[in-house]
């Protein structure tokens, strides 16, 4: 199975290895946000499997911060303002399928 810095590094056509460490850090905190933003217990990720949404959310999140990391919005649509509040808006929608709900 490929690990998630190999599937950002494909989603942001990456084929160095120089930033490995960066991008690594931003699928840590990618991960995080997921964890926290479903209500699962921090490090959840680490012990169970990870849903191939989820999975998906995060890598869109990793590659926004990696496109983002100057402050821009980055990437394509990097002359569009409300760029980057789109993608927070698509990765939440895509954790909310995974999300626990408490009554």
């Amino acid at each position: 199975m490929e690990s998630l810095l190999t599937k950002v590094k494909q989603n942001l056509i990456i084929n160095h290895n120089e930033d490995d460490s960066l991008i690594q850090s931003f699928i840590t905190a990618a991960t995080a946000y997921a964890e926290g933003y479903q209500k699962k217990l921090d490090g959840f990720y680490k012990d169970n499997p990870m849903d191939p949404i989820t999975e998906q959310a995060i890598i869109m999140l990793s590659s926004h911060f990696y496109e983002s990391r100057d402050g821009s919005t980055g990437g394509f649509f990097n002359d569009k303002v409300d760029a980057s509040e789109q993608v927070w808006i698509v990765v939440n929608t895509l954790l909310r399928i995974n999300r626990v709900v408490i009554i």
